[in-house]
């Protein structure tokens, strides 16, 4: 009976981890023309959203399996100042300077950014999905924040930002390289917002064919720790430009 017992607490420990896949091990990056660090991620499989029980958890959470089936880049770092002016020849930031990231911006004019970026270097750049999105920020972790850190150690947010946003990569990188997954801007994903996620397993999901309103993740330096939450969830149209909410890229792997 003992053994029974230690046999089934070892296969729980197993799977409680084998949702996620791969290991760090093996990750390769490279530049773009505009300075952007731009990581592969593997295919993989990890639970999406948040479990009943954690602190914060809102009701458009429910925990569900997804499969990423195809391995994708998406940028170390949110889309800076300097970076949009460079692509798009214009900003209209709340706050001002080179390597603070672009805000103001709405879904839009995010999606514009990867137009033209996508033309000049001939790729396939775009937001990420919502699943794509969480699937980085967790980083190989069911934790509320990235790889279980205490969230003053990666992300600006209420608490500590002092009402403004700070220059990109200044907090520590989630175990996948990617900083400012939690706090300094939001950032707008591919998908539109729907409120009921689906209860069986899903490969690549990418939201509703239609909404009124566009996700947008990771809380902000003006939001309180739950809504930086890896499983937090945010949303407003597609036209909006608000002064808490940038983005971060992905870029199709050939």
């Amino acid at each position: 009976m003992k053994k029974m017992k230690a046999s089934l607490i070892l296969l729980i420990f197993v799977l409680s981890f084998s949702s996620f896949a791969p290991a760090e091990e093996g990750f390769r990056a490279v530049s773009n023309s505009v300075g952007m660090e731009m990581i592969l991620l593997p295919a993989g499989q990890f639970t999406m959203g948040s479990l009943p029980g954690e602190k914060g958890r809102a009701h458009d959470e429910f925990a569900h399996e997804v499969v990423i089936s195809k391995p994708f880049y998406i940028a170390s770092t949110e889309v800076t100042q300097r970076q949009w002016k460079e692509i798009m020849g214009f900003e209209n930031c709340n706050f001002k300077g080179d390597d603070l990231p672009v805000e103001k911006v709405s879904w839009k004019q995010a999606m514009e950014f990867c137009r033209k970026l996508s033309e000049k270097e001939n790729k396939n750049y775009t937001l990420p999905t919502e699943a794509q999105w969480e699937y980085a920020c967790r980083g190989g972790s069911q934790d509320s924040f990235t790889g279980g850190f205490k969230l003053d150690e990666t992300g600006w947010y209420f608490d500590n930002s002092e009402n403004i946003t700070h220059a990109i990569a200044t907090k520590k990188a989630n175990n996948w390289g990617l900083y400012d997954m939690h706090g300094n801007v939001a950032e707008w994903c591919l998908d539109n917002y729907v409120c009921d996620y689906p209860e069986d397993q899903v490969t690549d999901p990418a939201g509703p064919a239609e909404g009124k309103y566009k996700v947008f993740r990771g809380g902000a330096w003006s939001h309180f720790n739950r809504a930086a939450r890896c499983g937090a969830r945010s949303c407003a149209p597609a036209s909006y430009q608000l002064k808490y909410v940038g983005f971060r890229i992905t870029m199709q792997a050939e």
